[in-house]
């Protein structure tokens, strides 16, 4: 026995805006979209979204001990969720990301790192974040 993939599954507020987002800010191509669902894929990778946008929490908010939040699409989950994307050529893709305008903040930089990688963060259009690395000799 042995597991073989994983494929992460991101909760945005808007299915539409987030596809977007991903096909032109981070070169995912959608495979497929309905109201609720995307799949994206670039090169080996394929990301899930789910709408996380259900606002009926805010007016139950008050009678939580009869009726408890519990859908699991409630819009605060949107944003609260990360991974992370093993890639080759690092700095190639910090370049391509950095000029598409969606590093985590200005000072965002590749970093190495004490377990033997080169890596960078990035939020998606929901604040999901996104950690890119590379694994290297030491």
């Amino acid at each position: 026995m042995k597991m073989i993939k994983t494929i992460p599954a991101l909760p945005v507020h808007n299915i539409d805006n987030a596809t977007k987002f991903y096909d032109v800010k981070l070169g995912f191509i959608c495979q497929y979209k309905d109201n609720g669902f995307a799949k994206l894929i670039r090169d080996e990778v394929e990301i899930h979204l789910w709408a996380a946008c259900d606002k009926s929490w805010k007016w139950r908010s008050i009678f939580l001990f009869v009726r408890p939040i519990w859908s699991g699409a409630e819009s605060f989950i949107a944003g609260t969720h990360s991974c992370r994307v093993q890639v080759v050529e690092i700095d190639e893709l910090y370049k391509e990301l950095k000029q598409n305008g969606v590093l985590y903040n200005f000072q965002t930089i590749v970093e190495k790192t004490d377990w033997g990688t080169k890596e960078f963060p990035t939020l998606d259009l929901h604040r999901n974040l996104l950690t890119f690395y590379e694994i290297i000799e030491h």
